[in-house]
């Protein structure tokens, strides 16, 4: 890490969610020191004119570092592990193979078991007063997270201990916390689910960042 980097100042905005605890999970990894803001969804806090500012779209998390803004937590890992992440190997090298493994995952994960089926269980269970109850949907969305996690669960029978083989990355985070998400809904995972969960927070960078992110507030 070149002297400039150790001196940028790394702002997150963020805690108490799935989505929340990515990028604390990985700027812990990284060894980053790093000012937080630590606010939550449907708070009231990120509908302030200073945060819609930084985050139109009203969403936690929200990285700053130096002039640059960015949301949504798997393009924070992967930002923070190029820059800062030389040679940990958190995330391939661009351009190569396993580069393009690393973003098969990562889309996998955030669209397959986050956005289509484990956040459907919230919309329409945790915050059906809001966007209304969908017995149907949620069902749907639980088999559906079945037959898709099961296919990472075949991957790291025969490929493992990480999703990318022998080394751990940026897609492990997101698939991680997605497993401890489905383990919150009560979701059955296999064995080796649920032996891959408990290796990896159990990492010491995870246990920090969990105490933070979902220290009670």
């Amino acid at each position: 890490m070149s002297a400039a980097q150790k001196n940028r100042h790394l702002i997150l905005w963020g805690a108490g969610t799935t989505r929340t605890m990515r990028p604390h999970w990985i700027l812990h990894e990284l060894g980053l020191d790093y000012e937080m803001h630590l606010i939550g969804s449907r708070t009231g806090e990120t509908e302030t004119p200073e945060f819609r500012a930084l985050n139109p779209r009203g969403k936690i998390p929200v990285l700053q570092d130096g002039d640059l803004t960015l949301a949504e937590s798997a393009a924070i890992i992967t930002y923070l592990a190029d820059t800062y992440g030389a040679g940990t190997g958190l995330v391939p090298p661009p351009l190569s193979r396993m580069r393009a493994l690393y973003d098969q995952w990562c889309f996998f994960v955030m669209t397959e078991l986050d956005a289509h089926t484990l956040y459907i269980i919230r919309r329409h269970r945790d915050l059906a007063p809001l966007y209304g109850e969908a017995p149907n949907a949620v069902r749907a969305a639980a088999e559906g997270f079945a037959r898709q996690v099961a296919v990472a669960a075949q991957a790291l029978r025969h490929g493992g201990p990480y999703l990318l083989g022998e080394t751990f990355t940026g897609a492990d985070v997101l698939f991680t916390t997605c497993l401890t998400w489905a383990d919150f809904y009560r979701l059955p995972l296999a064995e080796v689910l649920a032996d891959y969960r408990q290796r990896l927070t159990s990492r010491e960078a995870y246990r920090r960042a969990a105490a933070i992110n979902y220290a009670p507030r």
